[in-house]
């Protein structure tokens, strides 16, 4: 890999400053906050929830869940493409800049969704979904040019740190604003949480700005031609040829795609089976919200000293073991025990601590298995994003489909389980290779 002078300290701070930046949209907006802003206001005004749509009463909830998908499948056919072209151009930070500031100011355009107008509300989450998700293609791709392989582990674990530790003191802020509009001056809650989707959108641009102003350039001087759009394609087709000739990295793409599966689909649905399947109320599920998020702190950097120790791939087994017990507890658990909220916390705290780990180590495990002597750092990185949306599409579609067979979540939650187990196997398949080992 190239070592340059922009590899210093700052530069690395400013790397993992970006998940300070962008972590309260998937805290605030996309777990916490709007499904319920979004389900309470459409509900009031469409009866029953039911929205006409093409001739069709559609759940509210279900639109929702529809617009999101769509959002994953525009990223995953869009960033391929885009990562060529800004391979070619050496233009990674203006495409994070670009999609930085479309999450941003769509998370903000909430802020003038009442329930009434909800394709506005639709059209701007399914944007901020776009923003977030397409900056990280772009995002992850500067982390083999900011640090060396062996710092990659502690680098990755600090970004995922410094954004659990910035989503949560908005979302504290956004639930105090909430819990008690009257003490901020708010008429009641739905203007609290609209102003909290602004404030969401004020952070992440504005926070992106610091970080963007110490990340590098264009590292390998590239200077594109006027056929740059064709020159992307062909970066693209390079990297596919590339990678049917990298069997370590392959293999270790199809275990992340068996345990993505299993991760994405715990953290988009987890709090739907805490209030649908064990009767939780809204304030227990914040608090485990709460709880994931500061354990999560600690679990990024303890399977980060895990990986120094033992090797990545021992703390990513590690993990995914922990991982497939936890949706078997989660499985165990019933809503008749006078206990569950306590052990709902208690299950909590352990996704927490596993979260941090394995969404950092594997990022970083990706990044230290491309080729070295490779510059098409954004090309390879967006099979790693698609992998991982095509994951969370298949994980939610498994999870609802056996929701309608069996009539309960529980079945879900325990096939899950088996997704970690196929995960850890195809691990196993990884042979074995220099700082991952």
């Amino acid at each position: 890999m190239l070592y340059s002078p922009a590899m210093n300290k700052k530069t690395k701070n400013a790397w993992a400053f970006y998940d300070w930046a962008n972590s309260v949209y998937s805290l605030v907006i996309s777990t916490a906050v709007f499904p319920s802003y979004f389900a309470a206001v459409t509900g009031d005004y469409f009866q029953g929830g039911n929205v006409p749509f093409l001739g069709y009463e559609i759940p509210n909830t279900s639109l929702y869940s529809y617009s999101l998908s769509l959002s994953f499948i525009v990223v995953a056919l869009i960033s391929p493409i885009l990562s060529g072209i800004a391979d070619h151009t050496g233009k990674k930070k203006s495409f994070l800049r670009f999609f930085a500031n479309l999450g941003a100011i769509a998370c903000a355009a909430l802020y003038f969704f009442d329930g009434s107008n909800i394709w506005l509300g639709l059209s701007a989450s399914m944007l901020a979904s776009v923003g977030f998700w397409g900056s990280l293609v772009f995002y992850n791709a500067f982390l083999p040019e900011v640090a060396l392989p062996e710092e990659q582990d502690s680098l990755s674990a600090k970004g995922f740190s410094l954004g659990y530790i910035g989503s949560s003191i908005l979302l504290i802020i956004n639930l105090a604003m909430i819990q008690m509009p009257d003490t901020f001056g708010l008429s009641d809650s739905g203007q609290a949480s609209r102003i909290s989707f602004l404030m969401v959108g004020i952070w992440w641009a504005g926070f992106a700005h610091l970080s963007l102003r110490r990340l590098p350039g264009n590292v390998y001087k590239r200077k594109p031609d006027e056929r740059y759009i064709f020159k992307g394609f062909k970066e693209l087709r390079q990297v596919m040829s590339e990678l049917q000739f990298q069997k370590t990295l392959r293999r270790f793409l199809y275990s992340f795609f068996f345990f993505s599966i299993g991760v994405q689909t715990v953290i988009y649905l987890a709090s739907l089976y805490g209030s649908e399947e064990l009767g939780l109320g809204l304030s227990e599920l914040i608090v485990t919200i709460i709880i994931i998020q500061f354990v999560g702190i600690a679990g990024a950097h303890l399977f980060s000293f895990l990986s120094k120790k033992f090797g990545n791939m021992q703390s990513l087994k590690i993990s995914i073991a922990v991982w497939a017990l936890l949706c078997f507890a989660a499985y165990s658990l019933t809503r008749e025990d006078p206990n569950v909220s306590l052990k709902f916390y208690l299950l909590g705290g352990f996704v927490g601590l596993v979260m941090g780990g394995i969404q950092a180590i594997s990022r970083s495990t990706y990044s230290k298995l491309l080729p070295a002597e490779t510059q098409s750092h954004a090309s390879y990185f967006s099979f790693y994003d698609v992998t991982e949306k095509v994951a969370i599409m298949l994980g939610t579609f498994i999870y609802g489909l056996l929701i309608y067979l069996t009539g309960s979540m529980k079945i879900s939650a325990l096939a899950l389980s088996l997704f970690f187990v196929l995960g850890y196997f195809l691990l196993t398949r990884v042979p074995k290779t220099k700082y991952v080992y």
